[in-house]
């Protein structure tokens, strides 16, 4: 005897990545330099799962783009705050690293507005000189995925160089449509590091329509070629999806959605019209490819979205904004 789950089941009763809530503060001195920076993670941990009584983040979820902040501040506060679970906890494509690096990379690029900078050259001076990052000169208990930070650093200079790269292949700064923006974002994550550009423009009838996407990563050593290139591609389209549509919503104790027409994904016709993918040479030691595709896409979506429009959106899924 067989016994299949239908995707109706798999949605309604399997386990649900967590619900996040983010709140980002910084202070801006005259000549609009980031002086203080607070980010405050609010989400329920995988580990209730296990264990009914975990109410809050669990310390390897913060290491996971909250610890790790690579910008270049002189006064940074990290705070979490507990979360109860409603639903079994299990995890996405990337896991905590796609809530905090939309929240992050979103808020770098809201702080580029305010102090009325590029918000290429403001990230990369948020970014500050070539340095290494280490989390646990601060206190905290940072786990680097599993390796240890001299073989797998946090390097601020590698990551700029992947800002400067994908901005060069989206061909920054060049003059664009009317009502076409571009948005860049980075994140590094299970120890590679991926930058992403994305050009949206928004139709007359408020549609977002995403034209291209272009992706740099900096997996260190790279095997094989053609795997990192197919993984950056499908992330592209995986983060699209988690940025128009991805909700699970409940009503009276039960989950709503049940399959796609209730839950979508990209399909061929939103899917942008190229994805262009740029590995970085590199002789350090290999990082993943299989996750650090996800994290920027949605944020450099968001970005690209105020470029164009002038409106700022801190919520997903953008369907819920009346965009797609």
């Amino acid at each position: 005897m067989k016994v299949t789950w239908t995707r109706e089941d798999d949605i309604r009763h399997g386990y649900f990545h967590s619900v996040s809530a983010q709140y980002l503060k910084a202070g801006l001195d005259a000549d609009g330099n980031t002086t203080s920076f607070l980010h405050r993670s609010c989400f329920p941990s995988i580990m209730s799962t296990f264990d009914p009584s975990a109410t809050g983040p669990g310390g390897f979820e913060l290491d996971l783009g909250l610890l790790d902040n690579p910008y270049d501040i002189a006064n940074m506060q990290i705070e979490t705050a507990d979360a109860k679970a409603h639903l079994r906890i299990g995890w996405l494509r990337s896991v905590c690293n796609v809530f905090h690096a939309f929240a992050q990379a979103g808020f770098v690029d809201e702080l580029a507005h305010a102090a009325g900078q590029d918000p290429r050259d403001h990230l990369l001076k948020l970014l500050g000189k070539p340095r290494k990052v280490d989390p646990s000169e601060d206190g905290a208990k940072y786990t680097n995925y599993g390796h240890p930070l001299e073989n797998h650093p946090i390097d601020t200079g590698r990551i700029a160089a992947v800002v400067e790269k994908v901005s060069d292949m989206a061909g920054w700064g060049r003059k664009l449509p009317d009502g076409h923006g571009l948005g860049v974002a980075v994140h590094r994550s299970f120890l590679s590091i991926v930058g992403s550009v994305a050009e949206v423009s928004v139709d007359k009838n408020g549609k977002l329509v995403v034209h291209e996407i272009w992706t740099a990563i900096d997996a260190g050593t790279v095997i094989n070629p053609d795997r990192v290139t197919s993984q950056m591609e499908g992330a592209a389209i995986f983060g699209m999806s988690i940025a128009l549509h991805g909700e699970i919503t409940a009503k009276d104790g039960a989950v709503v959605q049940g399959n796609f027409d209730t839950y979508p994904v990209v399909r061929m016709s939103e899917a942008p019209e190229a994805i262009h993918v740029h590995i970085m040479e590199s002789t350090a030691s290999p990082g993943g490819v299989g996750e650090p595709g996800v994290p920027p896409v949605a944020p450099a979506i968001v970005n690209a979205y105020f470029a164009a429009t002038g409106k700022r959106v801190r919520e997903l899924p953008l369907r819920n904004a009346g965009l797609t």
